[in-house]
């Protein structure tokens, strides 16, 4: 008979928040799929739990899940976890849980803190709806990329974010979204946790590399609203494709997209930044 697929939450920062539930699943468990084991090493220690572990990450996710899926088809049970929160929320875990179904294995929540709705429940804005985009890409142009698509989602947008790409991703969510307000959630659960309630604005100009962001981030952002809607210059436009330019795209294609960004025709900004 197969074994089980616990999905475990951990503490995102307070470790009084892990519930009695998680503690008495990993103790019974025949082994602890990890994010980092170094990190969840420190949690098992803390609640006297000993069970053997093993990495299970975005780079071994492959090769690694088969070990884990044999395992469980064998009989044995295991506990998924991820360094902070519920596990296949922006996570590998979630390819883990696919495969575990496809393989017909059972799956069982021991729920825990979710970083995302924890910010969103003391961000102050709207609720009812939202959209969650995890982490943006590294890469500056394709960062821009997953901006614009949801630059006109009407939902509350909810990222998380670095503090070393903070100020990078600031400036470039107030380029494409124009200034809502955003309230800037970190340190969650900590002693130092903080809700910042301010424009993308006053954000962009408060974090830069002379000021330093601490602390792992969750973005809110208001949706979209078209009432606002301001329409470009044909100057602004010129300029948004300089800056597709200047992130390596193609005269051809800054100039494309700058004109889906701002309606005016793409052989007139064409012309003006050759």
């Amino acid at each position: 008979m197969a074994g089980k697929l616990y999905v475990v939450g951990t503490p995102i920062g307070n470790l009084s928040d892990f519930s009695p539930r998680a503690i008495d699943t990993l103790s019974a468990v025949d082994f602890i799929a990890a994010e980092d084991t170094r990190v969840t090493v420190k949690l098992l220690n803390h609640f006297d739990i000993n069970k053997p572990m093993l990495a299970y990450y975005e780079h071994n996710k492959k090769e690694r899940g088969g070990d884990i899926i044999a395992r469980l088809l064998a009989g044995e049970n295991c506990a998924l976890v991820s360094d902070a929160g519920m596990p296949a929320i922006s996570d590998p875990g979630e390819d883990l849980v696919r495969l575990a179904y496809e393989h017909g294995i059972e799956v069982e929540s021991v729920p825990g803190p979710s970083a995302l709705i924890t910010a969103l429940a003391i961000s102050g804005m709207k609720s009812g709806r939202f959209c969650f985009e995890g982490f943006l890409s590294v890469n500056k142009q394709s960062r821009r990329i997953h901006l614009n698509e949801v630059k006109k989602e009407k939902r509350t947008l909810i990222f998380y974010e670095a503090p070393h790409k903070l100020p990078a991703t600031l400036k470039d969510m107030l380029e494409c979204f124009g200034d809502r307000k955003i309230a800037l959630v970190r340190e969650l659960t900590k002693l130092h946790e903080e809700v910042i309630h301010t424009t993308l604005k006053e954000a962009a100009e408060m974090y830069s590399e002379e000021n330093k962001p601490r602390g792992e981030f969750v973005l809110i952002i208001e949706g979209y609203d078209d009432t606002k809607d301001t329409a470009y210059t044909f100057e602004e436009a010129v300029e948004l494709a300089k800056n597709y330019l200047k992130d390596g795209a193609s005269a051809s294609s800054a100039a494309k997209q700058a004109a889906a960004d701002t309606g005016f025709k793409k052989g007139d900004i064409y012309k003006s930044i050759i």
